[in-house]
């Protein structure tokens, strides 16, 4: 094997891509810019047991880990920024009020999320902590659509559920991490007979409710049917109000709404959502609402937020096309120096063709070239 191949599900990006990346991320923190988030970046190691303090198995299975050489202690390369955030959050501003927060880094995984995914994934996300009511909800689910609008993501469409619905039905029940693990397991696949098995010896009123929720996808109309169908158990009736609501205020995309979707259940504390981008593999977007986020730094906010991967973004949308530019000779000469400085002062992209390489085809699109006309440098078209 040649000492160059890279390890599986790490790759490198080269200029076309890396170049409609770097745009799509300066894009993505302009618009939550716009919106009022403060740009922070957390290391991507530290001491591990500050990496996943509070963090799900899951996490800790995809952190990889390592030996620091200064100290001896093990640290962690993260898996995942939204805890560092709330760390951020929790001790190091210490806000009495609401603090609205944006990333955009690498995080690594020790295996890939997906068949076709990089473990390598270059994560951007949003959170706003210190608000309890459906306006954060509304705000985070609004700026992902419109970060989405940035990167040029034709007819997105959004899901949702509420983590509270199974929450409340299973409210009093007594049940063991590993049966609470293969419950949820199955309300995820769907799995009505697996279901049936699991919740056989639970309260009536609670197994008929969650044997129905499998049931409860589609549109609109699953809101309605949801209202009529599952028991009248505290929660339920509030968790459908505020789907409601928040499907109210997502005009001019297509929502929709599975009841039994419980990605990332153990983290999500009230109202998730994934969206989508039509002909995608997976999703692009997944947030919701973890208020219990920053609770392992000792500051238990209200959160809700948001992440992406902008490796997988570009996939999904078009290229972007090529700036033109302009070409120019190599000379050691002032005043075409100067001509140079000025155009790229501009903002231009000036390419000068180095001697011997005039032949050369280059990466960008040159449409213009700068001639001496008359002892003067101008630009004319080519």
């Amino acid at each position: 094997m040649s000492a160059w191949v890279l390890p599986d599900h790490i790759a490198d990006v080269l200029p076309s891509e890396a170049r409609h990346i770097e745009e799509l991320r300066r894009d993505l923190l302009d618009t939550a810019r716009c919106y009022g988030y403060e740009l922070v970046m957390p290391p991507l190691l530290e001491h591990l047991e500050s990496l996943l303090t509070g963090a799900g198995e899951a996490l800790d299975l995809q952190t990889f880990k390592l030996v620091d050489q200064l100290s001896g202690r093990m640290m962690g390369l993260r898996a995942d920024s939204t805890p560092q955030v709330a760390r951020i959050d929790a001790h190091l501003l210490n806000r009495s009020g609401v603090t609205r927060l944006c990333y955009c880094g690498p995080i690594l995984h020790t295996r890939p999320g997906a068949p076709h995914a990089t473990r390598e994934p270059l994560q951007f996300g949003a959170e706003i902590y210190g608000h309890a009511g459906l306006e954060a909800d509304i705000e985070v689910l609004t700026l992902a659509l419109d970060c989405l609008r940035a990167a040029h993501v034709q007819a997105p469409s959004v899901d949702l559920a509420d983590a509270r619905l199974v929450k409340a039905m299973l409210s009093g029940v007594s049940l063991s991490a590993a049966q609470l693990a293969a419950l949820y397991a199955a309300l995820a696949a769907k799995d009505s007979p697996e279901l049936a098995t699991l919740t056989h010896e639970l309260p009536a009123q609670v197994r008929q409710g969650l044997l129905t929720l499998v049931q409860l996808y589609g549109d609109a109309t699953v809101l309605q049917e949801a209202e009529k169908v599952l028991p009248p158990i505290a929660g339920v009736h509030e968790a459908l109000q505020n789907l409601k609501q928040l499907a109210a205020h997502l005009t001019g995309v297509q929502v929709t709404f599975d009841l039994a979707d419980l990605q990332g259940y153990a983290y999500y504390t009230g109202a998730r959502f994934a969206m989508y981008a039509p002909g995608g593999n997976g999703a692009l977007v997944r947030g919701g609402r973890y208020d219990q986020v920053g609770a392992v730094f000792g500051r238990n906010r209200p959160a809700a937020g948001f992440s992406l991967d902008l490796k997988t973004l570009v996939g999904a949308v078009n290229p972007a096309p090529l700036q033109a530019a302009i070409r120019a000779p190599w000379r050691d000469e002032p005043a075409l120096a100067a001509a140079i400085a000025a155009l790229r002062s501009r903002g231009e992209v000036v390419v000068c063709v180095l001697p011997g390489h005039e032949s050369e085809v280059d990466e960008f699109h040159c449409d213009r070239e700068l001639l001496n006309v008359a002892g003067q440098w101008v630009v004319q078209a080519i």
